[in-house]
């Protein structure tokens, strides 16, 4: 159940097309859903917006299909994060409305209901090695029916190439920011625009990269004021944290 859903139910209470004892009944499951093993957290769209998302990673079919299966029950769609090829093939046979995106590792089922039609969020990445975070960045989004631009290898080796993009990325209402190495880039973009910058960083680099931690410490000690950092290649958190930004920015 998402938030339309309750309203729509409370006001047939009002109106008394529904008793309060079907109603009860259909609240009763509000919380969480079992599953199995799983226990989904059905709320969660209430309470924060969007829905729980399932990590496939570490689980197994069965825990993530019948995680999927209890999130469409409940809000007509679902999504599952870093999901491999070989469990996508299987998710497919259950779930064949579903689709997956090799890059982004996104299993998707169906889509939010909802429209940010005068927001747009731009997701920039450094290289095209940071793909798969800028693409989970921006399907999640999608996913959520918001606006995306993308700005693919534009990264502050070639500093040329952003800054003929500036225009564009002034006009986005917020900024996500995706970079390995040393990170320089939501610095740099966080110095430029008005915008929010949530800065992603990637385990993409060489040796002294540290899987990403180099690029976390150089966003985190950013002297571009107000900067947010998520954690090392964690596209799905940037994308909920600009999510929560537009849904502020709906209610006015």
């Amino acid at each position: 159940m998402n938030e339309s859903k309750l309203l729509d139910l409370l006001d047939q209470v009002c109106r008394g097309s529904v008793p309060p004892d079907q109603a009860l009944e259909r609240l009763r499951t509000l919380p969480f859903a079992e599953a199995g093993e799983v226990l989904a957290d059905t709320h969660r769209v209430i309470r924060q917006g969007f829905p729980e998302a399932v990590y496939a990673a570490g689980k197994t079919l069965t825990q993530t299909s019948d995680a999927l299966t209890a999130l469409v029950g409940a809000h007509g769609c679902a999504l599952a994060t870093r999901v491999s090829i070989e469990t996508a093939a299987l998710l497919l046979q259950r779930f064949p409305t579903g689709s997956y995106d090799g890059v982004s590792r996104l299993y998707r089922i169906g889509q939010m209901g909802g429209s940010f039609r005068s927001a747009t969020v731009a997701v920039v990445c450094a290289g095209t090695s940071d793909l798969p975070v800028a693409e989970e960045a921006a399907q999640t989004l999608e996913f959520a029916g918001a606006r995306v631009s993308r700005f693919t290898d534009v990264g502050v080796a070639g500093l040329h190439r952003l800054m003929a993009r500036l225009d564009d990325l002034r006009g986005a209402s917020v900024v996500i920011a995706i970079a390995g190495m040393e990170g320089a880039l939501p610095s740099v973009l966080g110095g430029l625009v008005a915008a929010p910058v949530i800065a992603v960083p990637t385990s993409v680099g060489y040796g002294a990269n540290l899987g990403g931690i180099s690029a976390l410490l150089g966003m985190l000690n950013s002297c571009a004021s107000g900067l947010t950092v998520v954690n090392i290649d964690n596209g799905f958190g940037a994308a909920v944290a600009a999510l929560r930004v537009l849904n502020l920015m709906a209610k006015g």
